[in-house]
């Protein structure tokens, strides 16, 4: 029997509306950290990364993360470990396998090159879909006084959208940046970014975050 893995991931072009947000919440640089949520080669590797919507996140994700270091704006990132004992995986193992674990994934562990943390940033172990899971991220924003949180990365309708719930449930408002995250299709992806929109956070594209950040 052959293992479950993430599938080969189709090329399709990058969302870029999303409905009217419920919440006319604004992205404030003193309250806000932004999460760069398991950009791993591992799944990245899934796409074509020459074809949408890769490099698209990836440029738009570089841009935010200039702009928060220019701002004050602590950074989080997310990884799974390749280490991690079956038990620890749990029911992950029924839907995904063994993941990074695997011996000839492990060498796509590590966050990919072109946004790689700085020494200043602030690295989480991912143990589940949401980053909150198993980790003392609430307890390092509120540390810093951070109750909005900007969400980048991948995938869009999984990790993303339920760290975005997570954080709603947690008194965190998150913004949830459309074409700064990708998944397994324009329809999953679209499903998240309205999802968000009309019950725990507001969607919105890059360009309109930076305007919030740099103001």
């Amino acid at each position: 029997m052959t293992e479950k893995t993430i599938a080969a991931i189709p090329s399709y072009p990058m969302p870029n509306s999303t409905r009217p947000n419920r919440v006319n919440w604004t992205i404030q640089p003193q309250r806000a950290a932004l999460l760069i949520h398991d950009m791993q080669y591992y799944f990245l590797k899934k796409y074509n990364m020459d074809q949408a919507p890769i490099p698209e996140l990836i440029k738009n994700t570089q841009a935010l993360y200039q702009a928060c270091k220019q701002a004050g704006i602590p950074v989080f990132y997310t990884a799974q470990p390749k280490d991690q004992d079956p038990k620890d995986r749990a029911l992950l193992n029924d839907f995904w396998g063994s993941g990074v674990t695997a011996p000839h994934f492990q060498a796509e562990q590590p966050i990919i090159d072109a946004l790689r943390p700085a020494a200043d940033d602030i690295l989480l172990t991912k143990w589940r879909y949401s980053a909150f899971v198993r980790s003392d991220f609430q307890a390092q924003l509120a540390q810093r006084g951070r109750d909005q949180l900007i969400i980048t990365g991948i995938y869009a309708h999984i990790g993303c959208l339920t760290t975005a719930l997570d954080a709603f449930m947690r008194d965190i408002q998150p913004f949830f940046i459309l074409d700064a995250t990708a998944d397994f299709s324009a329809t999953e992806h679209q499903m998240a970014i309205d999802h968000v929109s009309q019950r725990c956070g507001v969607s919105l594209d890059t360009a309109t975050a930076l305007v919030q950040i740099q103001e």
